[in-house]
């Protein structure tokens, strides 16, 4: 193993060293059956993310319209590829699914709760299953919301259009349930509960 250093020989320019091609951006994996719920759902907090210079890759079934979360300016993999596999066996410092991905996808409900007892991951979801979440679902997690800047309400707009979604003006927050045991200055989603 390698660690990463600083390398300060260029004057003032500081630039970290990096071993093998490894990131050292925040990553957010989200799930979801389709673009217009992301979008619809937390758009604005994607874009918030994106601009704060984190990873973002949208995961989406094969063949969705994809246009309005490029908007956004995440990345867009399809559930099929090999990325989609490898992102579901990694950690993520945020993951956040749909309730509609999560009600069909096994291998989703798992890495849910695996996630929930990582300590080092922060949990986000949205929706309401038809089942309800379960227990040790329901248990974790917390109302939660994310206020957005002017430019994600500007950007989910413009999304939203390029979805065909008509809307008089976007919301200034969006509501998602979050892992409950996270502090709050582990995060910018503010608890309500």
């Amino acid at each position: 193993m390698i660690t990463p250093t600083i390398d300060i020989s260029e004057g003032a320019r500081v630039r970290a060293a990096r071993s093998e091609g490894e990131c050292l951006r925040y990553r957010l994996d989200v799930v979801a059956a389709d673009a217009v719920d992301v979008v619809r759902s937390a758009g604005g907090w994607l874009y918030d993310r994106v601009m704060a210079g984190w990873e973002v890759t949208v995961l989406l079934p094969h063949r969705c319209d994809t246009r309005s979360l490029r908007i956004l300016g995440v990345d867009v993999v399809d559930t099929e590829s090999e990325f989609a596999v490898a992102a579901l066996g990694s950690t993520s410092q945020t993951l956040a699914i749909s309730a509609e991905a999560f009600a069909v996808d096994a291998r989703l409900r798992d890495k849910v709760l695996e996630s929930l007892n990582n300590q080092f991951t922060e949990v986000a979801l949205w929706g309401q299953p038809q089942q309800g979440w379960p227990l040790g679902v329901d248990r974790g997690l917390t109302t939660a919301q994310h206020l957005l800047s002017s430019a994600a309400r500007r950007f989910k707009g413009a999304a939203l259009a390029a979805a065909g979604i008509s809307c008089g003006s976007v919301d200034f927050t969006e509501m998602l349930l979050c892992d409950a045991t996270r502090t709050q200055r582990e995060s910018e989603l503010i608890r309500l509960t």
